[in-house]
């Protein structure tokens, strides 16, 4: 089993979500992130002044797979979120070594 973690720009949640539906993935935790990479950040006007934002607001994704539905998933998201312009973001896989369902206690893959 792998975790894939993907940081994706706010406005291609919908897109994301719905293209793994599309591969039957069904669960994932999203969490409403801020971070910077070669992007680093841009600058706004605010009452005249200008202000440096450093932290761009992202999107992190968090989804457990089986290992044969790994570079389906990471296809998905990547032709899904991509724009071409800088602060596309990035996808991380990691090993997952135990999986256990709280309410009936099935482990690994049939926890997920």
């Amino acid at each position: 089993m792998k975790k894939i973690e993907a940081i994706i720009k706010p406005f291609k949640l919908d897109d994301v979500r719905e293209a793994l539906a599309d591969i039957n993935v069904t669960g994932m935790t999203v969490t409403e992130v801020k971070g910077f990479g070669r992007q680093k950040g841009h600058t706004e006007l605010y009452r005249g002044a200008e202000y440096m934002v450093d932290f761009l607001p992202k999107v992190k994704l968090e989804i457990v797979v089986a290992d044969d539905q790994v570079e389906r998933c990471v296809e998905a998201i990547m032709k899904t979120a991509q724009t071409g312009r800088i602060g596309d973001g990035k996808i991380f896989v990691f090993d997952v070594e135990r999986v256990v369902r709280i309410r009936t206690g099935e482990e690994d893959e049939d926890a997920i």
